[in-house]
């Protein structure tokens, strides 16, 4: 197929001279410029054009705009439309067709430099640093520049290993599209998308990113931030040093040993639930306070959050805290959850004031003060700094912004991201009310991207005001996460399409701190290859590869550090939607985009990585007369990795 693509496109660019020279219309810059490449049989040119709509449609509608000739330089610069781009560019084809090009022309420019150019770029400028062959011929411009980072936000000390060859410090956004949203001139809640083959596409996402996506970056080391809620629970209980006098005495407990170490007052606002439904300019963490103590080498001090949980399930554990300078990069967090104890490390210096998620737990039905809750202790490393605590949610629950005059009457979890990015204390008019509180459609997608750039902070600040300090937490990417529509009428696929963007809303080709923004190209690049290629490979070989698209699309264009929008598959599509509802593909088309980001971020940062292994199989425990017991189990060979 390469070698389709190489004749094919030699072609058209020499027909395309022929058909200038012939007209008149051919650019030149000199007076006296060498002759092009003589070719008088007229049934050669009919030959020539003859393919021309061959090669267009194999190149997906690309075609020549100009052709440059400098007879004193000794140059021919070849523009070409932005469709040429759509094609993934690697060091061997772009060889091949520079020399078939060369070649075509001929012995009269053999000492010619050649250029083809696609979106103001050489093709050769669009090779990822990823397939280059070697790190010295890395485009530094599209790489950031090594500076130190915060230790993470949040970090599971129970695991017996840290991924240091994976993605161990780096942050990640991710979300699913779309979601139940108040259509404002209808009046009413609904879907935004319609529904499909026992989906709609404010949900399928979601049974890509949360059970699969989202758990794989993480163990992989990653901390993972999701703009909508990303818990399937339909209950929520919020513990906090604000709550009704009756709850707090059973569910907020704080202890000290000694009067240096004991709670006071925070000195400005924190979370208090109030009375929801919130109407659409309440800020939760805004109406309440936060508590604060000095750190210390041994525990001297404590709080705990005891929740009353309505029915056994698993909850998402989400924690909050007020951040600043002075306080600890290390509190210690234990979260009791059914008889088990997991211990977290936290950065209170990045993050605060929002919801900080830790995990999903295992929690029984009542009020269990002594094995469903959560603990921090004042124990530090660095004695004599600040630790905070605010409220800890148990759960996602239903949605609590009210709109038009109720709620959504759905759980969180399937709202837009409008509505948790409220709820979440981010601000209404850098993040989630854009538009006057008149459209929540269009506020919906446009806060995705805000949330991340308030999440990183100065330079990368929302785009209304980058100075913001933000959270202060450094985002290595985000990606939106799509499945858009379309109908063939045979047996294919419409397939994944990948959309990138090299400049901003300010036409600027780079990010706040300089770096290209060809580096969003990189990464779009990376993660649909490995998306397609895993797929042909497991699933359908024929699996249509759609553009790498240069797009304005907000999601892709307003965050201020790299960013993709994929485009999985059609849910209007009865092929793609067979694969979609299988439960295997998902989990693969998650591995594939979790192996695209690794790939990315360890190029960026110059360091070897390692793909998380496969779960394992086979396994089995067994019990002996003494009582011991032995557990088994088998690798899981990856035929894509070896």
């Amino acid at each position: 197929m390469r070698k389709f693509y190489i004749y094919f496109f030699t072609i058209f660019l020499i027909s395309t001279l022929f058909y200038s020279c012939s007209t008149g219309t051919l650019e030149k810059e000199t007076t006296k410029p060498k002759p092009p490449v003589s070719i008088n049989k007229e049934s050669k040119v009919d030959t020539v054009k003859k393919e021309i709509v061959s090669f267009i449609d194999s190149l997906r509608g690309s075609r020549v705009e100009s052709i440059k000739i400098d007879s004193v330089k000794k140059t021919i610069v070849i523009i070409c439309n932005k469709e040429l781009s759509y094609i993934p560019f690697r060091q061997d084809n772009v060889n091949d067709i520079y020399s078939e090009v060369k070649s075509d022309f001929g012995e009269d420019y053999k000492d010619y430099s050649f250029t083809i150019k696609t979106l103001g770029f050489p093709i050769e400028d669009l090779i990822p640093n990823y397939f280059r062959s070697d790190t010295t011929e890395y485009d530094t411009a599209r790489m950031p520049a090594n500076k130190n980072r915060p230790s993470p936000v949040t970090q599971d000390i129970s695991k017996t290993f840290i991924p240091s060859s994976g993605l161990f410090n780096r942050n990640i956004v991710v979300w699913p599209s779309h979601g139940w949203y108040y259509a404002n001139k209808e009046d009413r809640w609904e879907w935004q998308r319609p529904r499909l083959f026992q989906s709609v596409e404010d949900l399928l996402p979601l049974s890509f990113t949360v059970p699969y996506l989202l758990p794989m970056l993480e163990n992989a080391g990653a901390v993972v931030f999701d703009p909508r809620e990303r818990d399937i629970q339909k209950y929520s209980v919020v513990v906090d040093n604000d709550s009704r006098k009756d709850v707090k005495k059973r569910c907020y407990l704080e202890t000290k040993k000694d009067r240096k170490h004991r709670w006071s007052k925070g000195i400005s606002a924190g979370f208090a639930s109030g009375n929801p439904p919130y109407p659409s300019d309440y800020n939760p963490f805004e109406k309440g306070t936060y508590r604060t103590v000095h750190s210390d080498t041994k525990v001297s001090a404590s709080v705990s959050w005891i929740p009353n949980i309505p029915e056994d399930g698993h909850y998402a554990v989400y924690i909050s805290y007020h951040a600043s300078d002075r306080n600890v990069s290390d509190a210690r967090y234990t979260i009791y959850h059914s008889g088990v104890k997991t211990e977290f490390k936290v950065n209170q210096q990045i993050g605060g004031s929002t919801w900080i998620y830790l995990g999903e737990f295992k929690f029984e039905k009542g009020y269990h003060p002594k094995e469903d809750k959560v603990v921090l202790t004042n124990k530090s490393g660095e004695p004599g700094k600040i630790i905070s605590c605010d409220a800890v949610r148990f759960g996602g629950g239903m949605g609590i912004i009210e709109r038009g005059g109720e709620a959504s009457g759905r759980p969180k979890i399937f709202e837009g991201a409008r509505y948790y990015l409220q709820y979440a204390g981010m601000p209404d008019s850098l993040v989630y009310d854009l538009n006057k509180n008149k459209n929540d459609y269009n506020d919906d997608y446009q806060s995705r991207p805000e949330y991340v750039n308030y999440l990183y902070g100065k330079p990368f600040g929302p785009n209304l005001d980058r100075d913001i300090k933000g959270l202060g937490i450094p985002v290595d990417l985000s990606l939106a996460f799509h499945t858009d529509a379309g109908i063939t009428h045979n047996d294919t696929t419409i397939g994944t399409l990948s959309i990138y963007s090299i400049s901003d809303a300010k036409h600027k080709p780079y990010f706040p701190d300089g770096m290209s923004r060809l580096a969003n190209r990189d990464l779009a690049d990376l993660v649909q290859t490995q998306i397609v290629s895993d797929i042909r490979a497991k699933y359908d070989p024929a699996w249509t590869r759609r553009h790498l698209e240069n797009g304005n699309y907000s999601e892709s264009r307003s965050p201020n550090v790299p960013s993709l929008l994929i485009e999985l598959l059609s849910h209007q599509n009865f092929l793609d939607m067979k694969f979609a509802h299988n439960p295997q593909f998902r989990f693969d088309v998650a591995r594939a985009i979790y192996k695209g980001m690794l790939r990315f971020i360890a190029t960026q940062n110059h360091y070897k990585y390692v793909v998380e292994p496969l779960p394992v199989n086979h396994f089995m425990s067994s019990m002996d007369s003494a009582g011991d017991v032995t557990l088994k189990w088998q690798p899981t060979e990856d035929p894509l990795e070896v």
